[in-house]
């Protein structure tokens, strides 16, 4: 059998960056090279309905090895069990795992050439002594904390992909340990890897009936022991400005500079709702793309509140923003768009809290202690559980995503694979 690090390792040497810029789906034909590769594992490990879509999903099933007669309620566990089965027709409830195979575009993930530092001694990690890229304990407060685990960091020139190819390499491990030790009792299962999560599209073509779970967990998070299923309430905001450029000389009354425009725009937000100073329950306004001229200037927006009602309020004064410049400076000045993206899956999970209670249980058979937080980001679960799938989201083990900082202990990724087998068991019972 092959180890979870052993497969990260190999996944890590795809290249799987996707592009918003691109209309196709996948938005990169790279993407579809690994997809095709885990088709072929997957059939070599002997998991069955193995398919990859039109649109590069891979998914696959893992058969149930257990009777789906329902037994006597007998103590409190058992009548537990039962009152889920129940929800189902009588039946164990199909169970899902899914991970997204494509890595950020916020840093190149070509040519990632990872490193295991070994007995990690609790300082700052020099990831390239020729660049003078260290990773400092100054600025990562949490890495003492692991001491004496063994590190796999990145060169200091790309990002890693643990986000989300520790994932993927959890759930195949997972898999084969099912399938070759079939005295394992578990429900059916079904493993999904989709494309485009990073730029807000993984759910977009994923087909729920085809899949074929009734309920799921994305293994898409971070810390070991980290569950989670609140998250962001998304939207982006794009402002086109449309500015008159002059020549400096005699551009009095005259010059509309876009990029100024631009500046004045971002100076009416409200300062402190900043990523950088915001933390836990906290929304903000993120300034994430800008660029242009005198003549016109763009500026890309996040916006996110876990809060519904703020999240609604924080739209409404993103453009009353943008009116409040046309009104000063001529109408159709400033053009701002606004379009959701998901939506908070809390009020989709909580009729189904014993998703949680499994994963929380699982963790704890296995030794880990279990830390409940809410996402401040969005997973593909966010969106799959508005589809009909509810799906809260479970750690990789991963610290630092979408940098050159990104790295993962060895023992966070086993430790995982430990709690998906056990997930699957608990669900069963």
């Amino acid at each position: 059998m092959k180890t979870a690090i052993e497969r990260f390792l190999k996944y890590v040497s795809y290249d799987t960056e996707s592009d918003e810029a691109s209309a196709s789906c996948p938005s990169t034909a790279k993407q579809r090279v690994l997809a095709e590769q885990l088709r072929q594992e997957l059939i070599e490990l002997g998991a069955a309905d193995v398919r990859v879509s039109e649109f590069g999903y891979v998914f696959a099933r893992i058969p149930s090895t257990m009777d789906e007669t329902l037994a006597d309620a007998g103590d409190g566990a058992q009548m537990a069990a039962g009152s889920v089965r129940q929800q189902y027709g009588g039946r164990t409830p199909v169970l899902g795992f899914i991970a997204h195979m494509d890595t950020s575009p916020a840093l190149s993930g070509a040519n990632v050439k990872p490193r295991i530092v070994q007995d990690y001694d609790g300082g700052d990690i020099v990831l390239n002594e020729e660049k003078q890229i260290v990773m400092k304990v100054a600025d990562f407060s949490f890495l003492p904390g692991l001491k004496g685990e063994d590190l796999i960091v990145t060169d200091g020139t790309t990002l890693l992909g643990a986000d989300d190819k520790a994932g993927i390499a959890e759930i195949m491990t997972m898999a084969e340990h099912l399938l070759t030790h079939p005295e394992i009792k578990h429900g059916e299962i079904c493993i999904g890897f989709t494309p485009d999560e990073e730029i807000g599209r993984g759910a977009d073509r994923f087909d729920v009936a085809d899949f074929g779970a009734d309920i799921a967990y994305t293994v898409d998070g971070g810390a070991l022991g980290e569950l989670e299923y609140e998250n962001f309430n998304a939207a982006s905001g794009k402002v086109t400005i449309h500015g008159v450029s002059i020549h400096p000389g005699s551009a009095k009354l005259k010059m509309k500079n876009a990029l100024l425009i631009g500046m004045e725009f971002q100076s009416l937000l409200p300062t402190f709702e900043n990523p950088m100073y915001t933390e836990g329950y906290e929304g903000f306004y993120h300034l994430d793309v800008m660029n242009g001229s005198v003549e016109e200037a763009q500026m890309d927006y996040i916006i996110r509140d876990h809060d519904r009602a703020k999240f609604e309020e924080k739209k409404r004064f993103f453009a009353d923003a943008a009116a409040f410049l046309n009104r000063k400076y001529g109408e159709g000045t400033v053009v701002c768009e606004i379009r959701d993206s998901y939506y908070n899956m809390k009020e989709k999970i909580e009729p189904c809290m014993y998703l949680i209670d499994t994963a929380e249980a699982a963790m704890r058979a296995c030794g880990v202690e279990p830390i409940v937080v809410p996402i401040r980001g969005g997973t593909d679960g966010a969106r799959l559980s508005y589809m009909g799938l509810p799906c809260p989201n479970l750690c990789t083990g991963g610290y630092n995503y979408h940098g050159k900082y990104e790295f993962i202990p060895v023992g966070s990724l086993e430790k995982t694979t430990e709690i998906l087998v056990e997930i699957a068991k608990r669900i069963a019972e």
